[in-house]
């Protein structure tokens, strides 16, 4: 996001709890702070026309979900109290696919499908749920805000990696030898980030986008990933009771260790319905055109792979 800013020539701040990981951004005014710190948040916005919510705990295990709300749910209130304050001019706060309900006739939802809290598996997705709930509400009351879903995000730059980028990661280190039944809607992260920018100048407050770009089962992701590293893909199906099973063990000891479990019971339980969603809507108000999956893979597992982690 601060990479399409800066390209076409925006004055940019950006926050973060620690500033030298802005480093590789040359022409970014950093700001330190956190979003559980009002203060820094205020500071932060004090003089900008526009504030980009793209911040989150994206974590599908923690042993302190309560910190997940604080961030996620309490952090994004408190962003859009500030910039409210602050007399901000647009606001686009970046949600989830995960808040897009999928109980549609043919299995894909988009931005008029119904979600509910009950519904949403683990505490990241209900955490962010509540949040979108909290940006609808500003936007309710008069200030301008947009809402963008990103679907699955794949691409360079994935310090941590985030859950998706883990799946690349894991494919080339050889630690996925088999797939369950399950479908995620992939999208170069450089397409959402121009789909953030679109939302920006012509998105309409209250209003939510999907910015995602193709529906792939699991297997045709781990495929498309094998001829890029010129490597078999895995064969062996895993049925819904055993990675449900292998869930419970992982993150049980997960829970004892503190380590973060190969196998989140949270992502398992996601895993049984297929994230799939047309971005029509994104596409007839907002001209987003994106790109093909196959290509956002390809890039993530060469920045991957020239980045050590594989």
């Amino acid at each position: 996001m601060a990479r399409a800013l800066l390209e076409r020539g925006d004055s940019v701040r950006a926050l973060a709890r620690d500033p030298v990981k802005l480093r590789e951004l040359p022409g970014i005014a950093p700001f330190q702070g956190d979003l559980r710190d009002a203060a820094s948040l205020e500071h932060a916005v004090e003089g900008c026309a526009v504030v980009f919510h793209v911040a989150a705990d994206y974590r599908l295990w923690t042993r302190e979900p309560q910190e997940m709300y604080k961030s996620n749910v309490e952090g994004t209130r408190a962003m859009l109290e500030a910039a409210r304050r602050a007399g901000v001019e647009r606001f686009v706060y970046t949600s989830t696919v995960g808040c897009i309900g999928m109980d549609t006739p043919d299995g894909i939802g988009d931005e008029r499908s119904e979600a509910f809290l009950s519904a949403m598996q683990g505490p990241y997705k209900r955490s962010k749920f509540l949040a979108e709930q909290v940006a609808l509400g500003f936007a309710q009351k008069g200030f301008p805000v947009v809402i963008v879903n990103p679907t699955a995000p794949v691409g360079d730059h994935d310090f941590k990696p985030t859950p998706t980028g883990k799946i690349v990661v894991d494919f080339v280190r050889g630690a996925i030898p088999a797939y369950v039944d399950t479908g995620l809607n992939v999208v170069d992260v450089r397409d959402v980030a121009r789909g953030h920018l679109a939302a920006c100048e012509r998105g309409i407050s209250g209003e939510r986008y999907i910015l995602g770009s193709e529906n792939m089962t699991l297997q045709k992701i781990l495929e498309t990933l094998a001829g890029i590293v010129k490597r078999k893909a895995p064969t062996l199906q895993i049925p819904y009771a055993v990675a449900y099973a292998a869930g419970v063990a992982s993150t049980a000891w997960a829970e004892v260790t503190g380590k973060e479990p190969r196998a989140p019971l949270d992502a398992v339980r996601m895993s049984r319905k297929k994230m799939w969603v047309r971005h029509d809507k994104a596409k007839r108000q907002l001209g987003y055109s994106p790109g093909p999956a196959a290509e956002a893979l390809r890039r993530a597992v060469v920045w991957f792979q020239e980045n050590g982690y594989c």
